[in-house]
């Protein structure tokens, strides 16, 4: 069971982290756009969210640009990579973002794991534990942070290997190659 000083730190940044994503107008408008489709456990993940919190803790002006908005839901009916491309192409139409649609049913087979049995269980095998966070408007027009794993853990300036994810090296490789640590220099690797 969660202690309760537990309880009130995750709230807090919960409810800090609503309170940045509400302070950027691209973000929220992204997310309105996003809620438009009504896909099964949607949410924004990854660079999405995770470099909104290493922005603002380096004290940075603005928001880093998207260069991509990562939209993953999980329908178990209907996998086919097609239909991801069809919901990229109406999002395009309602807004210019760089939408990336990934439904979460089929993603496991990229890594060779078993199949996942909702988009919280995907994000679970993600390479960096800071990327395992999303966040969406649900039907009372709230934002709701969305992650296999505790705030603490997420709102920081580190990196942390996932251990779940069968290529240990991902994250260092993803590091290097987007570059994280000469865009955020305060981060840190932590395994």
């Amino acid at each position: 069971m969660m202690e309760h000083r537990d309880l009130n730190t995750t709230l807090a940044l919960e409810e800090k982290l609503t309170r940045w994503l509400h302070n950027d107008d691209e973000r929220m408008h992204a997310l309105r756009t996003a809620a438009k489709l009504d896909l099964p456990q949607w949410c924004l993940a990854a660079g999405f969210v995770r470099n909104l919190i290493w922005d603002t803790l380096h004290g940075f002006e603005y928001a880093s640009a998207l260069e991509d908005i990562d939209l993953i839901y999980y329908d178990a009916g209907v996998i086919s990579e097609e239909r991801d491309r069809d919901f990229e192409h109406v999002l395009r139409s309602m807004s210019n973002h760089p939408w990336s649609v990934k439904n979460q049913a089929r993603m496991h087979k990229k890594i060779g794991v078993k199949p996942y049995h909702s988009v919280v269980d995907a994000m679970s095998y993600w390479p960096e534990v800071e990327t395992a966070i999303g966040a969406k408007i649900n039907h009372r027009q709230e934002i709701e942070i969305i992650s296999p794993f505790a705030l603490p853990l997420l709102v920081n300036t580190t990196v942390t290997i996932n251990s779940k994810h069968p290529e240990l090296n991902t994250a260092k490789n993803r590091a290097a190659d987007k570059g994280w640590f000469k865009k955020w220099p305060k981060l840190v690797f932590k395994d």
